[in-house]
């Protein structure tokens, strides 16, 4: 068995925690949700959530990794009592890791598609039709798509085989320094064009009577969603970083950190969605389509259009990549420290077998395109997101959060004792009967009411 390594630096830490954090969740979904539920209101809700929501189950996440020294396959069992079953969840949230692989290569190797198309002037003059159609096109090219997630997994594997320090760490810390420096130039230009006020104001200005139409208890519970799947929390993607560090500094802080620039890139991409869609007259609130289809149609209409573009979808493509690095670390240290391969070994049998399951969710665009598992226009790629984003990190984060809250798990005290060790901003004791009670109880409500939304319109 190969030694096992630490992370060369504090920086690489947080940045390659922030890397993990810091995807689609941010900067696909978070816009469109937004602009679904009135703006700047939404945005209020969505940081209160964060904060006492997402930040616990972080820390609890990291100090489960810290204390054992272990990836997830093995954190609980080395923390949990004697004859107790803790540790069955451990394969589960590898499967997960597996299952956001499943779909996430495919649309991050669009987005390098999108990236490429962008810089050679592909879309340069298209019209709306023929943006849709641009996508329809790529979605219904299985060898295309295939390509491109082959790309994918290609260089995040290359990353991961480099090892911890040289390759993810270094290569990580790049990317998100460079995601950083585009979208405040993005954000820049964006805010700059001509018309960009009215989509600015709908931004940064809480106007409660647009969410009162919308229905507070939907805006409430959709802020809720976002804040709690916008941090790759449940399966054990974050535990990992939490056993490559020292215990020079508690977890709290760190965990703020992190949050503040996943937030950060999260709002930082209304600045750059909101003003341009206000600036040409095209509704923010699309939905799923409004990275894809409704921006590549202001880039076409742009002065310069091939350069923003392409700055937009580079931007778009390391937030992925980053995401993808960190869960094939994950993935990799699980056949690692569990069942004692190389890391060469590990990297380059993931790499078929990931490329393998990926095929499902490129194919439900086109040769599987019959099977609608939510009725009619939903695909392949709707279940596994549902799977992984209303089932497991919700499941994931309820089992952390029971885990260092019970007595008959890993208990508060010794949670608290690793949570603290170190210098920095101290995880108080009095939020135990919260953590205890009230969190899982709004766990179990967006999982609840995430299977009812998706089942309940197919009866």
């Amino acid at each position: 068995m190969e030694k096992r390594e630490n992370l060369a630096s504090r920086i690489g830490f947080i940045l390659l925690s922030a890397g993990c954090a810091i995807g689609l969740g941010n900067v696909w979904r978070f816009p469109y949700i937004t602009g679904k539920n009135g703006g700047a209101g939404f945005v209020l809700i969505y940081l209160l959530f964060l904060v006492i929501l997402g930040l616990p189950i972080m820390i609890m996440e990291f100090a489960i990794g810290r204390a054992s020294r272990q990836n997830i396959g093995l954190s609980l069992k080395t923390l949990e009592p004697s004859g107790t079953k803790w540790h069955f969840y451990g394969p589960l949230a590898i499967a997960g890791n597996y299952l956001l692989m499943m779909f996430y290569t495919t649309i991050a190797g669009w987005l390098l598609y999108y990236f490429y198309s962008s810089i050679i002037g592909d879309m340069r003059g298209m019209d709306s039709t023929q943006v849709s159609t641009f996508f329809s096109s790529l979605t219904a090219n299985p060898v295309l798509q295939i390509f491109w997630m082959v790309i994918t997994v290609s260089v995040c594997m290359f990353a991961v085989a480099q090892g911890l320090q040289k390759g993810v760490e270094k290569i990580t810390k790049i990317m998100m320094l460079c995601l950083l420096a585009i979208i405040v130039v993005l954000a820049v230009r964006s805010c700059l064009l001509p018309g960009s006020g009215e989509g600015l104001l709908f931004y940064i200005r809480p106007d409660f009577s647009k969410m009162t139409e919308i229905g507070i208890g939907t805006v409430v519970y959709e802020a809720l969603g976002q804040s709690f799947f916008t941090l790759s929390i449940g399966i054990g993607a974050m535990s990992i970083f939490g056993s490559y560090i020292g215990r020079e500094h508690r977890l709290a802080g760190e965990s703020i950190r992190i949050i503040c620039l996943d937030t950060f890139v999260a709002l930082m991409s209304g600045f750059i969605i909101f003003p341009a869609c206000s600036s040409f007259g095209i509704e923010a609130g699309q939905g799923p389509s409004l990275i894809f289809v409704t921006l590549p149609n202001i880039f076409a209409q742009m002065t310069g259009g091939s350069l923003w573009g392409g700055l937009f979808f580079l931007f778009m493509s390391f937030a992925a990549l980053t995401t993808v690095i960190a869960v094939f670390e994950n993935i990799v240290a699980y056949w690692m420290d569990c069942h004692g391969w190389s890391r060469k070994k590990a990297c380059t049998v993931n790499f078929f077998l990931i490329i393998l399951l990926s095929l499902p969710c490129i194919l439900g665009y086109n040769l599987l395109s019959g099977f609608q598992p939510f009725g009619e226009g939903s695909a392949v790629l709707d279940l596994e997101d549902f799977l992984v984003s209303n089932l497991l990190l919700p499941f994931g984060s309820l089992l952390f959060l029971l885990f260092c809250t019970q007595r008959y798990g890993w208990g508060f005290d010794k949670f608290i004792e690793e949570a603290n060790q170190g210098e920095g901003v101290h995880f108080p004791r009095w939020a135990r009967f919260y953590c205890t009670w009230i969190m899982p109880l709004i766990i179990i409500v967006i999982m609840g009411k995430g299977i009812w939304d998706k089942f309940a319109p197919m009866f």
